[in-house]
């Protein structure tokens, strides 16, 4: 089998492809892309077993058919150091050979037999949604970064697909943090919810936010979901396990009312953060008035720092303690330039939303557990 295609094509191709192939992988054939040319289509395919992902090419030159996996690591250090250059890959179909030609340069590598490579899951009994891909795109982006890492309890590592006949819901929370970001212009007959695991979602979000309001296919069972877009297919095993009642930990009367600019807010955190304990990275809110003193300090260092911040303030002067890290997560994932802090008591969790919203179908909402202050 032979083809040509562009250099850049490929690369850009073979990075989309990469991120899948996992560190260290229990079969060495994971360690390869699988080639599969038929007669005008290239298809290259990646997998960890969890996660398989595949790419349509149409090259500029198709000789024969055949299928070959090739090592990826090696194929991607070549690539990565060609110009944008017609590529012509040669593959013997019985040696199994691989031989690029780019310019006068040969560069032949050993190509491996593809019976190992791990075949799609066959899908039964699906239900199938549509979503614009920048959808997608920000609903993951907004929520991903406050998934748990706790292997007891995996349903936490993940991020939860919520579709109903009024909006489609993305939850994530690893029980000190959680976010929820509502899309009210999107909406389906299928109601339906599953649990998609970490690494497919930085796989696709890169990628999506790329492709503007195109449609997303999905399609989903209770173990797996395929998510096909452009010359692009995902299929991942989704995380089994009944999602926590998310509404019920969301407090909803929160009578104190804090409204800030969210950059100052956010710098001003930054600065004191850094004099805040290692282990538990407190910082302390003092609200009285309309002016709010954050206060960090570090008493095994003889660290400590303090700042006054103006801002506009309802309800009883407070004083409460939050992981710097995680505020600062949250504020980095706001587009407003003013949010709003809620709390009803310095040991219930606080609730940060943006003032204003761009877009009107967008509904997003922040939650975050207090730290016990130091006395």
């Amino acid at each position: 089998m032979k083809f040509i295609v562009s250099s850049l094509k490929l690369l850009k191709s073979l990075q989309a492809l990469s991120g899948v192939i996992g560190s260290k992988n229990t079969l060495p054939i994971l360690d390869d892309f699988l080639f599969h040319l038929d007669e005008n289509q290239l298809k290259i395919t990646s997998s960890d077993l969890d996660v398989t992902m595949t790419v349509a090419l149409v090259p500029d030159m198709v000789e024969g058919t055949g299928e070959v996996t090739i090592p990826a690591r090696l194929l991607l250090e070549i690539m990565k150091n060609f110009p944008d250059v017609p590529i012509t890959v040669s593959v013997d179909n019985n040696t199994l050979a691989v031989e690029l030609i780019a310019g006068e340069g040969r560069y032949k590598l050993a190509g491996h037999k593809s019976d190992e490579f791990p075949q799609l899951p066959v899908m039964t009994e699906t239900s199938v949604w549509e979503i614009p891909a920048n959808v997608l795109a920000t609903g993951f982006e907004k929520t991903v970064f406050a998934t748990g890492m706790d292997e007891i309890r995996p349903i936490m590592s993940g991020v939860l697909m919520e579709m109903t006949e009024n909006y489609l819901t993305f939850v994530a929370t690893d029980a000190h943090k959680l976010v929820r970001y509502r899309r009210l212009d999107v909406k389906s007959d299928v109601v339906a919810s599953f649990i998609m695991p970490k690494k497919p979602i930085n796989q696709l979000k890169n990628i999506l936010a790329t492709m503007a309001d195109e449609p997303v296919r999905i399609e989903f069972n209770k173990t797996n979901a395929s998510f096909v877009f452009g010359d692009y297919q995902l299929i991942c095993r989704l995380i089994e396990g009944r999602y926590p009642n998310y509404e019920a930990v969301i407090p909803k009367n929160n009578p104190n009312q804090l409204t800030i600019d969210r950059q100052t807010f956010l710098a001003a955190i930054r600065r004191v953060a850094v004099f805040s304990s290692k282990a538990t990275h407190q910082v302390r809110f003092r609200i009285t008035g309309q002016e709010i003193m954050l206060t960090a300090e570090d008493i095994d260092f003889y660290n400590e720092a303090k700042e006054r911040l103006s801002c506009s303030y309802s309800g009883d002067d407070m004083e409460i303690g939050f992981n710097s890290r995680f505020f600062q997560e949250m504020l980095n994932n706001f587009n407003s330039n003013e949010v709003k802090l809620e709390m009803s008591a310095p040991n219930r969790a606080g609730i940060l939303t943006p003032v204003e919203n761009e877009n009107e179908a967008e509904d997003l909402l922040m939650l975050l557990m207090p730290v016990m202050l130091n006395s």
